[in-house]
């Protein structure tokens, strides 16, 4: 299962993170995988973490700061803007978490390893990610607490919907054995500006099962599902219409 979500939503829970992801994974039972986004965009400078970070600094003194960036380091570096439920399945012991310098991925359970192996560093969110595997194992998505605008999943039809999908470079500081450095790929231009309307549409399909948890509203659905609604209505709406 994919898990997004915002433990502040649930209002009180005793024990915090732990007692969420601990509830998750005994419904998951022991062949059950807990699977979330564990990104890392402070460490790009193509990144709107980033330019914020920068505005209003003077060359010199971006220089400084792009100089004390560290590296990504999948075993330490800890998650941006993810929420405390990720971050507390990212420290778990036994947890597994995969290579890429910016939209990494966290997982816990049976089929963490098939899950998370071989991330590769041209690949953000597509067919040689997380998202794939998580796709052709049938998983499904738990919006606990957020909406649709954190729907990773989505991404993935990002790559799907068209032949030749938008593209852009990406640089992010790494470390592959020779010391920090940066490195620059290009990929698939990703873009969530307009999942809250894709995902409405979605639900409006009967597709999600909504409930609610503590004070939060939960939304389940196949992941399969979504990816595949996702990629025929971005060819609606993401390109030109043909007549």
């Amino acid at each position: 299962m994919l898990l997004h979500s915002s433990l502040s939503a649930l209002g009180h829970v005793e024990g915090g993170a732990g007692t969420v992801v601990s509830a998750l994974r005994d419904l998951l039972g022991a062949d059950g995988t807990l699977v979330v986004p564990t990104g890392t965009s402070a460490n790009s400078d193509t990144s709107p973490i980033y330019r914020r970070a920068v505005a209003g600094m003077s060359s010199d003194e971006i220089a400084r700061y792009r100089s004390r960036m560290p590296a990504y380091d999948p075993a330490s570096t800890p998650s941006d803007l993810m929420g405390q439920i990720a971050e507390r399945v990212r420290t778990l012991p036994g947890s597994l978490r995969s290579a890429h310098p910016q939209t990494s991925f966290a997982a816990i359970g049976a089929h963490s390893a098939k899950i998370i192996d071989e991330h590769a560093r041209d690949c953000l969110l597509g067919e040689r990610s997380p998202l794939a595997r998580l796709y052709d194992a049938g998983a499904h998505v738990l919006l606990l607490g957020v909406g649709y605008d954190k729907c990773t999943a989505f991404h993935l039809a990002e790559y799907r919907y068209c032949q030749d999908p938008p593209r852009r470079s990406y640089r992010a500081v790494v470390d592959d054995g020779e010391g920090r450095a940066w490195c620059e790929f290009v990929d698939v231009k990703v873009n969530d500006s307009d999942f809250m309307l894709l995902g409405a549409d979605f639900e409006r399909t009967g597709a999600v099962r909504l409930g609610r948890v503590g004070e939060a509203e939960a939304r389940l659905f196949s992941l399969v599902d979504a990816v595949d609604f996702a990629v025929a209505w971005f060819a609606a709406h993401r390109l030109p219409q043909k007549g």
